[in-house]
């Protein structure tokens, strides 16, 4: 079996992330903080142990209720998603939103030197969210083409 993309292995079959799951202690408030920010439960819910939010057309957001202990799941721990908007106008009106639903994101928008405007907001859980855009005349994976 191949190590990764360069020999032909595995790493050259992936394509896309299809799914990110996160552990909530608090599902009710976990599926309301994401129904606020426009994500709706395809499966489970408030009252479910796990729960998929749709983002996109095939993509999801999934969350699974741990423990109170927080012990035993394998789901200990931080990280970060990365949500990609349509523009740049998206990622202003998204956070435009996040204060009006009474949440608390770490900072502005701002347009960074990777060429995207950004923004992060923490979840209830504590598992940090960013929302961006490429700016304007900016190519995929950040830098300004070449001409």
């Amino acid at each position: 079996m191949g190590t990764g993309a360069d020999d032909g292995g595995v790493g050259a079959q992936l394509q896309s992330i299809n799914a990110v799951t996160l552990a909530t202690a608090d599902m009710p408030r976990a599926v309301a903080f994401y129904g606020a920010l426009g994500l709706r439960a395809s499966y489970g819910g408030a009252a479910g142990r796990f729960t998929v939010l749709d983002v996109g057309t095939e993509e999801h957001l999934n969350l699974a209720l741990r423990p109170a202990s927080g012990g035993g799941d394998g789901m200990a721990g931080g990280g970060r998603i990365i949500f990609h908007v349509s523009d740049v106008a998206a990622v202003d009106a998204l956070y435009r939103q996040a204060l009006e639903a009474g949440f608390e994101p770490e900072g502005p928008p701002r347009d960074a030197e990777w060429g995207e405007r950004y923004f992060h907001l923490r979840d209830p859980d504590g598992h940090e969210l960013s929302f961006a855009a490429r700016l304007p005349g900016e190519r995929r994976g950040g830098g300004r083409p070449r001409r």
